[in-house]
């Protein structure tokens, strides 16, 4: 583990790090559940989101680079806690708990581009889904996940 990453992890409490490094998974699960006009995701969705998150290493955001080395640091396979819930409305508030401890404890354009990676990271899933339209635009389902995600982020 390289000196910035445990630098970056150090400034942050053991909380609000899990917070930080859960959230992008988290994001990826409510992204890829089926609700009302959301049918069933296939896994190429859900792949996508994992590629989403790995490529927050070519960041230009030494945070968000830090929270993916942290993320494929984790080696412990033990099941995630059950206070880890994804349905949207727990992930949508994790989304403004998150924003608190950014506006709190980091650089704004560190904020910023962590904020943004995190849409980007169910951006991702939404456009993957199956049942986009062959044009490309978004189920008004994943458009409505995807503007409340962006609201939850203060990136509207």
């Amino acid at each position: 583990m390289s000196e910035r990453f445990t630098t970056t992890a150090a400034a942050y409490s053991v909380f609000d790090w899990e917070l930080l490094t859960s959230l992008p998974g988290r994001v990826i699960v409510a992204a890829a559940q089926p609700g009302p006009g959301r049918p069933y995701r296939s896994v190429a969705a859900g792949l996508a989101g994992l590629d989403a998150v790995a490529a927050g290493r070519a960041f230009d955001s030494d945070l968000v680079r830090d929270v993916v080395a942290a993320i494929y640091a984790r080696h412990d396979g033990a099941a995630p806690p059950a206070a880890r819930l994804t349905g949207s409305a727990d992930v949508l508030a994790a989304c403004r708990a998150a924003v608190r401890v950014l506006d709190r404890r980091t650089d704004p354009a560190d904020s910023a581009a962590y904020r943004q990676w995190v849409q980007s990271v169910a951006a991702r899933v939404c456009r993957t889904a199956s049942f986009a339209a062959a044009d490309g635009t978004l189920a008004p389902a994943d458009r409505r996940l995807l503007d409340r995600l962006g609201g939850a982020l203060d990136l509207r």
